[in-house]
């Protein structure tokens, strides 16, 4: 959608702009001096849990993600909302309250937003986050012999699409929308600080469609290892039954061409990795002689986090998924 603009705003004439409608990421990225850069970002969505504490936390996780996958800690955030009118004020509450708690969690602040009249709700948040120019996390990072680190389970498309139809058991969705509110900065400071090179963090498109531009973007092969590949509680139970939502089915059609699947993989296993997730983990290509000191860093802070793969020279395709 935002192609139309490209030509309007050549790179050369803003030389500040490192990352932009050129170089499509998970944020904008501007140069205030050698040492500092704002990273940019806003995300919005309808509810995703029935939860209205849960929902705003979420949407606020997941807006913060992109500043974090660019390698920046947030700063600050304004609120987006458009709410129905009939929406009762406790609920609106304790949207906001969520919101504000998980901007608070991430050492940041709201500093204001806008809200409109919508018949179906819609928040999240616009997020302005600081960054070293030369430190930053992008898609084209990523080299061949990188480690390929995943930092939240996969299937939180298919639990929530389940739990619309009262087909999801209370105790996975909890486990879910738990995931969905964790923060990704963790993974994102390690990162930064042992070297990484590129990251993006795992949503709309999935992990194969995110991975894809990866791949794309730094000219590489992804290598992933569906047995070394987390899954939520239920999620593979909700994949045989082929319950996904249908962003999971558009991102197939969009990013199958470029997969080869090898090994005796099930097809149900294939589509929860192209599964649509909200305020997925961070997909972060880590040099090989950095993974244990990014291990252990981890460690100390007990953050999850799992080794999926690995990039490899460009072949004929950007990613392959092994068995």
């Amino acid at each position: 959608m935002l192609r139309p603009m490209q030509d309007l705003f050549r790179p050369a004439d803003h030389p500040d702009l490192l990352v932009g409608l050129g170089a499509p990421d998970d944020a904008a990225v501007y140069r205030l001096d050698e040492a500092r850069a704002l990273i940019v970002t806003t995300d919005f969505f309808t509810p995703i849990v029935d939860d209205a504490y849960q929902y705003g936390a979420i949407a606020a996780a997941n807006a913060l993600s992109d500043v974090y996958a660019m390698g920046g800690r947030p700063l600050l955030a304004l609120n987006i909302a458009a709410l129905p009118r009939n929406l009762p004020p406790a609920m609106i509450t304790q949207i906001m309250v969520g919101m504000a708690e998980k901007v608070r969690e991430a050492g940041a602040v709201i500093a204001g937003g806008h809200t409109i009249q919508d018949e179906e709700p819609k928040v999240g948040l616009a997020v302005v986050g600081l960054a070293s120019p030369d430190r930053l996390l992008t898609k084209g990072g990523a080299r061949p012999g990188d480690r390929l680190i995943l930092t939240k389970p996969l299937g939180t498309g298919c639990i929530t699409t389940a739990a619309r139809s009262d087909r999801a058991r209370p105790d996975d969705l909890a486990d879910a929308a738990g995931w969905m509110m964790r923060l990704n900065r963790d993974a994102a400071e390690i990162a930064v600080e042992v070297g990484a090179r590129a990251a993006t963090d795992i949503t709309g498109f999935g992990l194969l469609g995110h991975a894809t531009e990866v791949a794309e973007a730094s000219g590489v092969t992804l290598h992933l290892d569906m047995a070394q590949m987390p899954l939520l509680p239920g999620a593979e139970q909700y994949a045989s039954a082929w319950i996904f939502p249908g962003g999971s089915a558009a991102n197939r059609e969009a990013y199958q061409r470029g997969v080869r699947a090898e090994g005796d993989l099930p097809e149900h296993l294939l589509m929860l990795l192209f599964d649509a997730q909200t305020s997925g983990g961070l997909l972060i290509a880590l040099p090989p002689d950095q993974r244990e000191a990014f291990a252990a860093q981890m460690a100390a802070r007990r953050a999850p986090w799992w080794d999926v793969g690995q990039a490899g020279p460009r072949a004929d395709v950007p990613l392959v998924v092994h068995a």
